[in-house]
């Protein structure tokens, strides 16, 4: 294991003991994420489902097999860490609204990110899925919707590629929008491919 490794290992039990994290790690809760120092590709969601979260598999639904579609990879390449980096805005589930999941907790991503980061020293790319991980990321630099940021997706490019979040729940924004489909997703296949042979 390299020092990069030894830093993320580190980072990991440091993420359990925080005080902000007290109540997930007191009911038995892991982070939910994984991440290599050889990771070429890191993908940024929202934060854990319920399902996620006990099972501590992260895109393990059919949100993750749209999204491993649109990344034209195997599940077994998508859960291979020297490959990619799975990390959510937030670790934990952070528990039901009013309608679906609660937003990611504020402040986290900005606590352990750039920490994270630091320690992928292969990473190529990083790819924004939902608002969350675009609006943080891109701060000014994104459009004044999701919509235009992801049709505006070359700007961001080699550095980002902001994705819609793929879950079944979004077919209304992809029947309206279907220019995704049909144009950005053969780009991020074509990105995503160049990478991994690398």
């Amino acid at each position: 294991m390299n020092k990069n490794d030894n830093n993320l290992k580190e980072i990991y039990e440091r993420i359990k003991a925080d005080s902000f994290n007290a109540s997930y790690t007191a009911s038995g809760y892991n982070p939910v994420y994984t991440a290599s120092s050889k990771a070429k590709i890191l993908l940024v969601g929202q934060a854990p489902g319920k399902k996620a979260q006990e099972t501590e598999i992260t895109w393990n639904d059919k949100s993750g097999d749209n999204l491993r579609s649109w990344l034209g990879v195997s599940r077994a390449e998508f859960y291979d860490p020297d490959l990619f980096a799975l990390v959510p805005m937030d670790f934990y589930y952070p528990g039901k609204g009013n309608s679906g999941d609660l937003p990611p907790r504020r402040g986290f991503a900005e606590k352990w990110h750039p920490e994270i980061i630091a320690n992928l020293e292969k990473l190529e790319l990083i790819v924004l899925i939902g608002s969350y991980a675009t609006k943080y990321y891109l701060k000014e630099k994104a459009e004044k919707n999701l919509t235009l940021t992801i049709k505006n997706y070359l700007a961001y490019l080699p550095e980002y590629f902001p994705l819609v979040h793929p879950s079944p729940l979004n077919f209304r924004w992809q029947n309206k929008n279907p220019w995704f489909l049909e144009e950005v997703v053969p780009e991020l296949k074509k990105v995503i491919a160049k990478i991994l042979k690398k």
